[in-house]
């Protein structure tokens, strides 16, 4: 048998060069890190959407690592995820600088509080700048001058307390709240846009409210969300949504865009 090996000629430490790399070095914009549940098809297909539109530029990234999890929602899973945080964020370009450091889950930020999910994020990345969906939900609230927001949710009803009571004890009203009840986030990424349509209709409809707040980072909305913002008359906005804003501000990008909804018109 022929030994194909000796007809090879090895040529080695061939010369190369480097350029600024991607999202580095000349035109670097922003450098985002995302922590994405385990279980979780939504929240990376949603940040793809918002950025690779035009007028964020090539160097505007994100970067993800998966935590493990449950796929079913309770608060014990949830609290779960507390200890793994840390590690999981270490996981993201290590030894590279972050801008910002996001947590996509917004029901676990609740549960665990967002200023342990903050410190979790920081034992790993001290000079990120980190982020959740409530808090971005907080920020976003804010930019819109809404204080009476109505909140969809996928929650069961024990989760469906603890996000209404943490809402409001951050001084906002909350005077209507609407659940689909299902525990499993693989079903939760497959509500469609209709069943949302319907939901924020039901819970809006000759109510008086500033905003809509639509939790968890499973639910699918961004495609949907300037539809709805014109069937309502209000200005809506998710977790995915919101979080994705939230870290492009903390990063600096100021960039408007009317498509993506009235919340990235601030």
């Amino acid at each position: 048998m022929k030994d194909e090996s000796a007809a090879c000629e090895m040529i080695e430490h061939l010369p190369f060069s480097t350029g600024p790399g991607i999202g580095a070095g000349i035109g670097s914009v922003a450098r985002i890190g995302l922590v994405v549940l385990a279980s979780d098809h939504t929240m990376e297909h949603e940040f793809r959407r918002v950025f690779s539109a035009p007028g964020f530029g090539p160097g505007v990234d994100y970067y993800a690592a998966r935590i493990r999890n449950s796929s079913r929602i309770t608060p014990a899973t949830l609290a779960a995820m507390g200890p793994l945080l840390t590690d999981t964020v270490d996981l993201i370009l290590p030894g590279a600088e972050l801008d910002v450091v996001a947590f996509g889950c917004t029901s676990a930020s609740m549960v665990l509080g967002e200023e342990a999910v903050a410190e979790r994020i920081h034992a790993a990345r001290p000079g990120a700048k980190a982020t959740n969906p409530i808090s971005a939900a907080f920020a976003a609230f804010e930019a819109l001058g809404a204080r009476r927001i109505a909140v969809l949710t996928p929650y069961r009803a024990d989760l469906n307390a603890i996000v209404r009571d943490y809402i409001t004890a951050k001084g906002y009203d909350v005077p209507v709240f609407g659940s689909f009840n299902e525990q499993d986030d693989a079903v939760v990424a497959r509500i469609d846009t209709d069943s949302l349509r319907r939901a924020v209709r039901t819970i809006t409809q000759g109510r008086e409210v500033d905003a809509v707040f639509v939790s968890c980072t499973s639910v699918r909305l961004l495609d949907a969300v300037c539809e709805i913002e014109a069937e309502t008359g209000l200005p809506v906005t998710s977790s995915n949504h919101a979080l994705a804003w939230h870290c492009l501000r903390l990063a600096g990008v100021e960039e408007k865009r009317p498509d993506l909804g009235r919340l990235f018109e601030l």
